[in-house]
């Protein structure tokens, strides 16, 4: 890091937090704190949405994942457009009405108190472990950069998070989520600009493009119907819908954004922007990826990428196993640049024969450099016995060896800036959650709004803590944006399933909800241990258990003498 980066790196994050605090303030009631007094344009409530899917892990481990497996993980957010008509049309309006701080305390309104604890608790366990692996991302970037051990730099970020979330409130949240999409934006293209710029002189754009897609680095639509293929278009389409069904319909975190909206009207406006957004935006940051894969075609990358796993590699005590395999790499990495020059020579000559032979001997080539990987990622494997993965250190390799001065800040500010975004949304809603759905409803039913707003406050400081410990077990999980996903999907079915029944089957009672959660999640977790099915699938198994279950269990009521009902014989 230097002086420029500092300057570009502090400056823009003091503006972020200093200028949301200066717009924040005045949130000294419950409602002004959670909900901004439902006073929110749609503009800003779609890019506090777009800001908040937007934390560290998009940017350090969407690029790598692009880096190792191409673009097809586009393919996951192909269900988002059609989830967000649907949630305009059906949970926006619901939740509006019914004038509810948080989508649980609608349950309670439809079915009965125990049913949205059951939910308010399983919303609880899923972001809390997700806001973890959100802090942990950051504290990849230093530990990388200045060479802190991970525990201090989530230490470092969960405390400055919780002091900001604690401050602001939703509003200030929303303000600082409107500038860091600026930053954002500028130092995607930066980011795209200095990767296609850096690649030798005689590669051209095309040239480029044409490589990324002979390494299968653009493969981002794959139609073959695979159950235990996590990216392909049908889990994608359908799948990935009852994912973004679920995140945007039942997640606190987003729910939370449009109800902070003046109206049905600007809320609905804010998810249909991102229906519109989201998708293109991550297809430019995987092909942010596809194009560092290129440059390290010919600019010779680490054999692993974690620069301490690397030092450990190449220390005198492994030196005897590492050579030959150090070897392999170097003739292997010099075996796909040249493949790699013929075979651009063969487009641009036009021979569909050279064509075909380069294709081929690129191939080769790209596979013997990812077994020397895979043999090295094995060494370090047998000498400490834990796995090496290091998607999530590629694309920050390549910003602070590469970039110029100030860009690399730039970059840096992109992704501390997502994070705490991410991390300050998912902080204040769990203390709604906590608060309103818990605290409130069960253990202090009648006290003043200076009571519940200090109480708000408290409980963001504990998910914060609740953060830091959480992430210091994240470092081991692989693709951050792969965990963050499997985790929610894990929970996700069963929540989006509760709520189908709410919306949609008005016969649906609520003992037949409340089992109905139960019997998804248990086979949620039954697929996921005997089975090899693909996360996104778990979506859709668990809504409809649950609608099952549900409709089941209810129809196996029938009305008492004194309006109740009771189960059947």
């Amino acid at each position: 890091m230097r002086l420029a980066d500092w300057v570009v790196l502090c400056g823009a994050l003091a503006f972020i937090v200093l200028y949301g605090l200066w717009r924040g303030r005045g949130s000294n009631s419950v409602n002004k704190y959670l909900l901004a007094g439902r006073t929110m344009p749609w503009h800003l409530m779609a890019l506090s949405i777009m800001a908040t899917q937007a934390s560290a892990v998009t940017f350090i481990s969407t690029t790598g994942q692009s880096y190792v497996d191409g673009m097809r993980f586009v393919q996951f957010y192909f269900g988002l457009p059609l989830a967000m008509v649907v949630l305009s049309v059906t949970a926006v309006p619901i939740f509006h009405r019914a004038n509810v701080y948080t989508a649980y305390e609608y349950l309670e309104q439809r079915f009965d108190a125990k049913t949205r604890a059951l939910v308010s608790a399983i919303f609880l366990i899923q972001r809390g472990l997700a806001l973890g692996i959100t802090l942990y991302a950051p504290a990849v970037v230093l530990t990388v950069i200045l060479g802190w051990p991970d525990w201090a730099t989530t230490l470092v970020m969960g405390g400055v998070a919780v002091t900001y979330t604690t401050l602001g409130g939703v509003k200030a949240i929303a303000w600082t989520d409107l500038q860091q999409m600026l930053v954002m934006t500028a130092g995607l293209v930066a980011a795209l600009a200095c990767a296609v710029l850096l690649l030798p002189g005689h590669v051209t754009f095309l040239d480029a493009v044409t490589v990324a897609g002979a390494a299968g680095r653009l493969n981002a639509v794959t139609f073959n119907m695979d159950w235990n293929d996590r990216y392909n278009l049908w889990s994608g389409l359908i799948g990935g819908m009852f994912l973004a069904l679920a995140y945007f319909g039942t997640d606190q975190s987003q729910v939370q954004r449009y109800l902070t909206g003046k109206s049905i009207a600007q809320s609905r406006l804010s998810l249909l922007f991102n229906a519109v957004a989201k998708v293109p935006m991550q297809f430019f940051i995987l092909f942010i990826g596809a194009m560092v894969f290129v440059f390290y075609v010919y600019e010779k990358p680490p054999i692993v990428f974690e620069r301490t796993e690397l030092q450990r590699l190449q220390a005198a005590s492994m030196r005897a196993a590492y050579s030959p395999v150090e070897q392999k790499y170097d003739a292997a990495f010099e075996h796909r640049k040249a493949a790699a020059t013929r075979l651009i020579e063969a487009r641009r000559g036009g021979d569909s024969g050279l064509w075909q032979k380069g294709l081929a001997e690129y191939g080769s080539a790209q596979r013997e450099l990812d077994a020397a990987r895979r043999a090295g990622a094995g060494l370090l494997e047998k000498a400490g016995g834990k796995k090496v993965n290091d998607t999530n250190y590629i694309f920050l390799t390549f910003v602070t060896r590469y970039l110029p001065a100030g860009l690399v800040g730039l970059v840096l500010a992109v992704i501390f800036g997502a994070t705490m975004s991410a991390i300050s949304a998912e902080m204040n809603a769990l203390a709604t959650v906590s608060v309103i759905d818990i605290y409130r409803r069960h253990l202090r039913k009648s006290a003043s709004d200076r009571h519940y707003l200090a109480a708000s406050r408290a409980a963001t400081v504990f998910w914060g803590c609740y953060a830091v410990i959480v992430a210091h077990y994240a470092k081991r999980l692989g693709s951050l944006v792969e965990v963050v996903n499997i985790l929610g999907s894990f929970f996700y079915g069963g929540m989006l399933g509760v709520f189908v029944l709410a919306f949609l089957f008005p016969g649906v009672r609520a003992r037949g909800a409340f089992y109905g959660v139960l019997a998804g999640e248990a086979v949620i977790f039954a697929s996921w241990y005997f089975t090899n099915i693909a996360f996104l699938w778990y979506n859709v198994i668990g809504c409809v258990v649950v609608v099952l279950t549900g409709i089941l269990v209810s129809n196996l009521e029938r009305p008492s003498p004194n309006g109740r009902c009771e189960t059947m014989a």
